[in-house]
C-alpha cells in the first residue's frame, strides 16, 4: 500500500512543480543586466512588485516587456522633431515679448505671438525667410538668425518691420542682401558668401541710424557704396577687396570734409595694399586696420 501511495504522489505532484515559472531565476538575470547604480534600487523594487503581480495573475511577462515598462518615463525627454506641430510657445520659450527658439532644429520661422519684440532663432536649420514670416509682426526690434542655413530671403521680407533696430544674419549661406528696414542701427552679415554684386548700390544709403555694419568673411570685391554718415564701426576683414577710391569713405570734391562718426574700419585679410590709397583715408580720424606694405 505504501508503495502505491508513493507512486501516486510522484505521478501527480512532480509535473506540477516542474511546470511552475522560474520567477527567481529570471529576477536574477534582470539584476545582472541592469547597470544603472543610481536607479538600481528603484528598478529592483518595481520589478519585485511586478513579479508578485505575475504570480497572482498566473501569467508570464518577458524580460523585454519589463524593460520597456521601466523605460516609459524616459521617453518624455526626447526633443521635438522638425515635424512637430506644437504651438510656438511650447516649442520655444516665450518671455515678456521675447521668443527664444535656439538650437531646436527648426527649418522655418515659427508663427510668432503678435506682440513679439525680440526673436532669437540661432543655430537651427532655417533655409529660407519668406514675406509671410513677419507680415503681421510689426513690433519686432531685434532678430537674430545667426548660425542657420539661410540661402534665400524673399524681397520685402523685412519691409514692414519699421521698428527693427538690430538684425543678425551671420554664419549663413547668403549670396546677396535683402532690402533692409529703415531704422536699423546694427546689421551683421559676417561669414556668408556675399559678393559685391549681391549688394545694391543704395542698400545702406537711407539707413541714417546705422552705426554698426559687419560684413567680414564674405567674398566682396569692393567696399559697399554710399555708406551712411551715422556709421561708426565697419568690418570688411577677410574678403576679396582689391581697390578703393577717394570717394569710398571721403568726398574727393571737398577736402574739408571729415567723417566724424567713424571710429573703426577693419580691412585685414584682403589683397589690397592700403598704402597705395592714402587719399581714400584723408577724412578719417583713424586709419583702417589692414596691410599697408
Amino acid at each position: 500500500m505504501k508503495t502505491l501511495q508513493t507512486a501516486f504522489f510522484l505521478f501527480v505532484f512532480v509535473p506540477l512543480v516542474n511546470s511552475a515559472p522560474s520567477i527567481q531565476q529570471e529576477s536574477l538575470r534582470f539584476y545582472e543586466y541592469d547597470t544603472d547604480v543610481t536607479m538600481g534600487s528603484l528598478i529592483q523594487q518595481d520589478y519585485e512588485m511586478q513579479s508578485k503581480d505575475i504570480i497572482k495573475d498566473g501569467t508570464n511577462v518577458s524580460l523585454d516587456t519589463s524593460l520597456r515598462l521601466q523605460g516609459d518615463d524616459s521617453e518624455g525627454n526626447v526633443p521635438p522633431t522638425k515635424d512637430t506641430n506644437l504651438p510656438t510657445c511650447l516649442l520655444c520659450v516665450c518671455l515678456s515679448g521675447s521668443v527664444y527658439c535656439e538650437e531646436i532644429d527648426i527649418e522655418a520661422v515659427p508663427p510668432l505671438p503678435k506682440e513679439t519684440a525680440y526673436l532669437y532663432a540661432r543655430f537651427n536649420k532655417i533655409k529660407r525667410i519668406a514675406v509671410s514670416d513677419f507680415a503681421d509682426i510689426t513690433t519686432l526690434r531685434r532678430i537674430d538668425f545667426s548660425g542657420n542655413k539661410i540661402e534665400e530671403i524673399e524681397d520685402g521680407a523685412f519691409s514692414k518691420l519699421l521698428l527693427l533696430e538690430e538684425l543678425s544674419l551671420a554664419e549663413n549661406r547668403l549670396i546677396k542682401l535683402p532690402v533692409l528696414p529703415p531704422k536699423l542701427t546694427t546689421f551683421n552679415a559676417n561669414q556668408n558668401r556675399i559678393k559685391s554684386r549681391g549688394i545694391k548700390a543704395n542698400a545702406f544709403k537711407k539707413l541714417t541710424n546705422l552705426a554698426y555694419l559687419y560684413l567680414g568673411h564674405n567674398a566682396l570685391e569692393s567696399v559697399p557704396l554710399n555708406l551712411p554718415e551715422s556709421l561708426r564701426i565697419l568690418h570688411l576683414q577677410y574678403n576679396n577687396i582689391t581697390t578703393i577710391t577717394d570717394d569710398t569713405f571721403c568726398k574727393s570734391n571737398n577736402t574739408r570734409y571729415i567723417r566724424t562718426s567713424m571710429d573703426e574700419i577693419r580691412m585685414e585679410g584682403n589683397p589690397i595694399l592700403l598704402a597705395k590709397h592714402v587719399n581714400a583715408f584723408s577724412c578719417l580720424r583713424t586709419l583702417p586696420v589692414g596691410t599697408y606694405y
